[in-house]
């Protein structure tokens, strides 16, 4: 495919070869890739729109995953796909599951937990205490092992006023970040190595796991399950980084942060683009 003067060209002209036949589906799927292609910009190690493959493409929409609405989401989901000729997983917008959950007190995480298996109830407890997604915990590592990205610059004071042991996962558009983990469950952590890592798919999207934990689709499927049973309801897995938004939010401003400095930090703890991701995360 030859080169041409900007990527918004390319990215039209490569439309208009998809011989669609709607020019309403035309433009969209033209302004979708033009996305991609300035995405790429950013992260030039992605390589760019001539150089998509499926690995590039679902970082692309894990990162548009926080920015958009579910229908602009699978928009460019269908883009990313008819360019690539191969389906694509569903992925959710964090939006939309942002402002569908809301924070769990501690004491009814502990009873949903304790109704968990022993591999699952760990992980409740862990993305609690560090704010993860349900794929992060699939991909957690220790620092020393999968040190976070270079591309972005993160605040000095990441974890004020929590003494803990420093992780990493890699997060939404493939960002590893660091985490911490009180020292307590780190050592419940360890006890859950594999010999050897191993291949895990959730969602159709491939990760390396080094622990023998609950993650992904499996695990919040099981907090479901049993927040129903010991609680009767469940606002879903994703409740759980409500709470953790909630609690740091709450310790830096006692200890003397603003609010929009506790936000910048709360944000950048839970892999968030933006601040204002974060404070829906606050209602």
């Amino acid at each position: 495919m030859p080169s041409f003067r900007s990527s918004h060209k390319q990215a039209d002209l490569i439309v208009r070869r998809m011989a669609i036949q709607s020019l309403g589906t035309q433009r969209n799927y033209a302004q979708a890739l033009r996305g991609y292609t300035e995405f790429t910009k950013l992260n030039h190690h992605l390589g760019d729109l001539r150089t998509m493959t499926r690995e590039t493409a679902l970082t692309y929409l894990e990162f548009r995953s926080q920015l958009v609405s579910q229908k602009t989401l699978d928009l460019d989901r269908q883009a990313t796909q008819k360019f690539l000729g191969e389906k694509l997983p569903v992925i959710k917008s964090e939006l939309v599951t942002a402002l569908s959950t809301r924070a769990y007190p501690r004491a009814q995480v502990a009873l949903v937990a304790a109704a968990q298996s022993a591999k699952h109830s760990l992980s409740t407890e862990l993305a609690l205490d560090a704010g993860l997604r349900a794929h992060e915990l699939i991909t957690l590592q220790p620092l020393a092992m999968q040190p976070p990205s270079a591309h972005r610059e993160f605040r000095q004071d990441l974890f004020t006023g929590r003494d803990v042991v420093i992780f990493t996962v890699a997060g939404k558009g493939g960002l590893k970040r660091q985490v911490g983990i009180s020292h307590a469950l780190s050592v419940r952590l360890e006890e859950c190595r594999l010999p050897e890592p191993r291949d895990v798919t959730d969602r159709g999207i491939p990760y390396r796991s080094l622990y023998n934990l609950g993650g992904g689709k499996q695990w919040s499927d099981s907090f479901s399950k049993a927040s129903t049973r010991e609680l009767g309801w469940s606002n879903g897995a994703h409740g759980l980084r409500h709470s953790y938004a909630q609690e740091r939010m709450h310790t830096l401003q006692s200890g003397g942060y603003f609010y929009k400095d506790a936000l910048a930090l709360v944000s950048q703890e839970m892999g968030h683009f933006r601040p204002d991701i974060t404070e829906v995360y606050l209602r």
